[in-house]
This record gives structure tokens, C-alpha cells and sequence, in this order.
């Protein structure tokens, strides 16, 4: 980072209230604990107030609750924010915006790309990229080197795809979507029929239709649709290594860590999250607003918003195979229970006699 921000131009780009001086400068965002005068930091975590007082930070942005609790031991400025790890976020993102090398618009001597595509003249095509006849590229894409682009594939303004990213025929990839390197978008769907033990292959003849703002994590699979589409719906962040089987349906804003795995033909409703590892079986329901929790499996629909979780804790191995032990009995537990509360509702109704 070398461009330098006044904290004023901060405070007219994002809001806040400033405390301190309007033309101090920053050159970059930093962590609390190696902040140093050049930097801006961020306390979004209460329990490290003790950092955001030590901090050699020139400004520091704070909700006005820990502002409060701070009073004067920290010197420096300060933006008063209602979420400071947003305006972090959106800082950053202004900071990398000013400090970023503009692509190189035009079609590198070493792509490939079909007389029969249609390529923007604003839009940037990198070394040994394929581009399949009909596909339509917008204005100001970003399509870095190795990456594959299928026929028929469309890709929306200010779209940004990443080195060795696949996208197969007939896929749609929205505006301003980033899409990361080792993506595969489109490839077919785990479908087979079975014929007295040998699998019979079915087509996959859907697409996968992905909204606008997007992201689209390091070697995430997206299946397309067997018949129908495979669907993301707009802003769905989803990590690196995360699949996503034939005929889903990801709701808008739905945000999924690493190594989920999504089951064909699941519809998960908008605003859920999903953390690392969480699992989800095919043909089940979820609706908006539900959180699951990392490591856990969804094995049913779920038809009411809140967080989930299906995992037992973390223990010592000898006390998990206790635990695991006691679980495998509790069907006949349960019969023995139903049997001496029969047992005792008889005698209780023949003392009452």
C-alpha cells in the first residue's frame, strides 16, 4: 500500500462520527497489536480492549460502547461506528481499490478464443485462457491465465475469474462475481441409475446460473442440473473445497465455510450460514434465516429459522466410546423405561382399588 487517505475522506466515503483530526493521514489498515502511526485499526471484539488501549495506531475505529470504556487510554483518533468490522471491510476495500494495478485490457497473443465469442473491448483476457464459440463476455471482466471458458457461457460486467477457474458450456456467471482459481462451475452432476449392479449414466443437461456478486471459493464445485438448473442466487459467498450438487438452489446472501457439502436437489432458503464441514442431504428444505453450525449433518428439512446443531463435543476418546456406548443401548433403555411405567401405573391403580 502506498496511497495515503485522510481520515476525513473517510468519514465523507463511509459515515461515522471522528474524533480527532479530519487531515490525518493513514496508509494502510493493520492489525491492533502491529498498528503503527501510519496505520488504521479496528476493535470489533470487546475482549481485546486491552489491545486497542496499547495500540500505536494513528485512528481507530469503535463502536461508541468501547469508545466509552476506553476514555483516555488510548490517544489517538477515533471513528465512532455502529459496526466496526463492516466499516473495516469497506475501508479495505478502498484502500485495495486505490492501490490496485488496473488489468491490462485486450486479448493476450497466447489465448484462445473462438471466432464465434463475443469478448468486450474494456474486458482483460490473460495467457493461455480458452474461450468457446457463442460464450459472451462483459464489459471490464477480468479473466486471468489457464482458465477454460465453455460454449455458450455468459459472464457479467466487472466479473473477475481466476487462474485455472472451469466453467463448462451454457453456464451464467453474473456481474461483478469472483470466481477463484481451481472453480469448477458446471461440471456434471453425480447422476446414475442402477441396472442390477451396473450404473447407467444420466445426463446432465442443466446449467448452473449464478447471480450477480457472487464469490465462488478456490476448488469449489458447482454440479449443473440434471434437467433443471442449478441455481445461486445473488451475494452467496461460498469458501474454498465446497461442493454443491446437481439442482440446488442456494437463496440469496446464504454464506457457506470450507468443505461444506450440499446433496443434489436441496432448495436452502436466503441470509443462512453454514459452518466448515457442515453437511446437507439431497431433496431437503431449509428456509431463510437458518445457521448451521461447522461439522454438523442436516438430515431432514428444516421449516423454522435459528441456529442448529447436530455433533457431540469434542472428549477424550475413552470418554466418547463410554458416551457412544450408552447411545447404542438407549432404544432398549427406552423399552425398559415403558415397561416399568406400565408396571407402575398397574399397581398404582390396583392400590387405588
Amino acid at each position: 500500500m502506498t496511497t495515503s487517505i485522510r481520515l476525513g475522506e473517510l468519514v465523507d466515503r463511509f459515515g461515522g462520527q471522528l474524533i480527532g483530526s479530519p487531515d490525518i493521514s493513514v496508509a494502510a489498515i493493520a492489525p491492533l497489536s502491529e498498528a503503527g502511526e501510519q496505520h488504521i485499526t479496528f476493535l470489533s471484539n470487546p475482549k481485546l480492549r486491552h489491545q486497542a488501549a496499547a495500540t500505536k495506531a494513528a485512528a481507530l475505529i469503535v463502536t461508541q460502547a468501547d469508545f466509552d470504556q476506553l476514555g483516555s487510554e488510548y490517544q489517538g483518533a477515533c471513528l465512532i461506528v455502529p459496526n466496526p468490522y463492516v466499516y473495516f471491510a469497506r475501508a479495505a476495500q478502498y484502500f485495495a481499490a486505490l492501490n490496485a494495478i488496473p488489468a491490462i485490457t485486450g486479448i493476450h497473443p497466447a489465448a484462445w478464443v473462438s471466432p464465434q465469442a463475443i469478448v468486450a473491448a474494456t474486458a482483460s483476457i490473460g495467457p493461455n485462457v480458452s474461450i468457446d464459440a457463442e460464450a459472451v463476455i462483459g464489459e471490464h471482466v477480468v479473466i486471468k491465465a489457464g482458465a477454460v471458458i465453455g460454449r455458450g457461457v455468459s459472464i457479467g460486467d466487472h466479473s473477475l475469474i481466476h487462474a485455472n477457474a472451469s466453467i463448462y458450456d451454457y453456464c451464467v456467471i453474473g456481474e461483478r462475481c469472483i470466481i477463484h482459481s481451481g472453480a469448477v462451475i458446471g461440471a456434471d452432476g453425480f447422476g446414475f441409475a442402477n441396472e442390477k449392479g451396473q450404473w447407467i449414466k444420466i445426463p446432465q443437461t442443466g446449467r448452473v446460473l449464478i447471480g450477480n456478486d457472487v464469490e465462488v471459493g478456490a476448488n469449489t464445485s458447482i454440479d449443473r442440473g440434471a434437467l433443471a438448473d442449478t441455481i445461486i442466487e445473488e451475494g452467496v459467498k461460498l469458501d474454498n473445497q465446497i461442493q454443491i450438487g446437481h439442482n440446488c438452489h442456494i437463496g440469496a446472501h446464504t454464506a457457506m465455510a470450507g468443505c461444506v457439502g450440499v446433496a443434489g436437489s436441496a432448495k436452502i432458503g436466503k441470509y443462512c450460514t453454514f459452518g466448515g464441514a457442515a453437511m446437507v442431504l439431497g431433496h431437503l428444505t431449509i428456509v431463510d434465516n437458518v445457521h448451521i453450525s461447522s461439522a454438523s449433518m442436516v438430515s431432514r428439512s428444516i421449516l423454522e429459522a435459528g441456529q442448529y446443531t447436530g455433533f457431540y463435543p469434542l472428549a477424550k476418546n475413552a470418554d466418547w466410546e463410554k458416551t457412544a456406548a450408552i447411545v447404542r443401548n438407549l432404544s432398549g433403555m427406552r423399552e425398559k423405561m415403558r415397561y416399568l411405567e406400565k408396571t407402575m401405573k398397574t399397581l398404582t391403580e390396583k392400590d387405588h382399588e
